[in-house]
């Protein structure tokens, strides 16, 4: 991951180990493998449980820039809690005035094509999907919308923002 670079002072000896950590680590960070992480799944009534089902995110931290992704498979013992769902970023977001959008899918009974928005100060964030078939409005996803999560079924998600730090 990157850090910030050091302040150099005039005369000082430039060794070869000051110059694999200031230029040779910080660009091969930019091409790094990207850090796993386990998100936090919420819901704003109740909390969901992943049981045995499985829930990873993963993210690429290039400056104050990161893009996220998150998958979650429920299993057969996943319970899905009450009201719409938030998912921990690996970073908080910058506060700067808007809201980052990224993409979410939700493979269940049907295919739903979504959003995942990143808000301002932001350290968590929620999928947007249609509100069901018959109301094609975006709403924020929850148990049964826009269909009843079950067991097999997959949410993956992906979004790039601008980190606070």
């Amino acid at each position: 991951m990157t850090t910030t670079p050091r302040t150099w002072v005039v005369g000082e000896t430039v060794t070869a180990a000051l110059m694999n950590t200031e230029i040779r680590d910080q660009f091969n960070s930019f091409f790094g493998a990207w850090t796993t992480y386990t998100p936090t799944w919420t819901g704003t009534s109740s909390n969901p449980s992943v049981g045995n089902g499985n829930l990873i995110g993963r993210y690429l931290k290039v400056g104050r820039t990161v893009t996220v992704h998150v998958n979650l498979v429920p299993g057969s013992t996943s319970t899905y809690g009450a009201g719409n769902y938030n998912f921990t970023l690996p970073a908080t977001a910058a506060n700067s005035g808007c809201t980052y959008m990224g993409n979410a899918h939700l493979l269940g009974g049907a295919r739903w094509g979504g959003q995942w928005l990143v808000s301002p100060n932001a350290t968590q964030a929620g999928p947007t999907f249609p509100a069901g078939t018959a109301d094609t409005r975006v709403a924020l996803m929850s148990p049964t919308a826009p269909e009843t999560l079950a067991a097999g079924a997959q949410l993956r998600m992906t979004v790039t923002y601008e980190a606070a730090s």
